[in-house]
């Protein structure tokens, strides 16, 4: 396990280093995106529309932020991470068309989006559930927001960030899941419990 601080735009040479269970802080360009923005970003893809912002080399956070404003100006009050397998059903095909470094969020994604990271080098950074605060913290600028027709949660929000983090390197470019071995390992433990108890 090693600790790192990445710079944004990340390069796929700097997560190509990265393993399961590395511990890595980001500053730099931070967007949240959550199911709705994931959608809206695809379709603007499948249309040839760019997007506000390029992604590429940057850190996506399943978010929706709570905001408010002050003297014209955003203030982010929490930021905790969105559960991210309601992202599942985008992810891979976003990190292919946008070649976004890091995916943030709590809770772990699935194998199609493992090997959508695998392929084209990104990385999922587990955030502590509960730690909203911490994650604001992190949080020293609000650049911008878009499509704030979705709603506030939904919207994506451009961040500045300073070390955000720590962020538990949960699936690595090399299609290691600590997710889903933990998964493993817990099925392979009941199934022992459950034969010594006769079960």
């Amino acid at each position: 396990m090693a600790t790192y601080h990445l710079k944004t735009p990340i390069s796929e040479e700097e997560i190509r280093k990265l393993k399961v269970e590395d511990v890595i802080y980001i500053t730099g360009t931070l967007v949240t995106a959550r199911d709705q923005a994931h959608k809206r970003a695809l379709e603007y893809s499948s249309h040839g529309k760019p997007l506000p912002i390029t992604l590429q080399g940057l850190a996506v956070f399943h978010c929706g932020p709570l905001v408010k404003k002050e003297g014209g100006k955003w203030v982010v009050l929490a930021a905790g991470p969105t559960t991210s397998t309601r992202m599942d059903i985008y992810e891979a095909e976003f990190i292919e068309t946008f070649k976004v470094r890091v995916v943030i969020g709590k809770g772990g994604m699935g194998e199609r989006t493992a090997g959508a990271m695998a392929k084209y080098g990104a990385i999922y950074g587990a955030f502590t559930g509960g730690a909203a605060v911490l994650a604001a913290k992190a949080i020293k600028a609000v650049r911008g927001v878009e499509w704030l027709d979705l709603g506030a949660p939904e919207a994506m929000w451009i961040f500045e960030v300073e070390d955000f983090g720590p962020l538990t390197v949960a699936i690595d470019s090399y299609g290691r899941n600590l997710f889903m071995e933990i998964a493993q390992k817990a099925e392979e433990n009941r199934s022992r419990i459950y034969e010594k108890l006769s079960l």
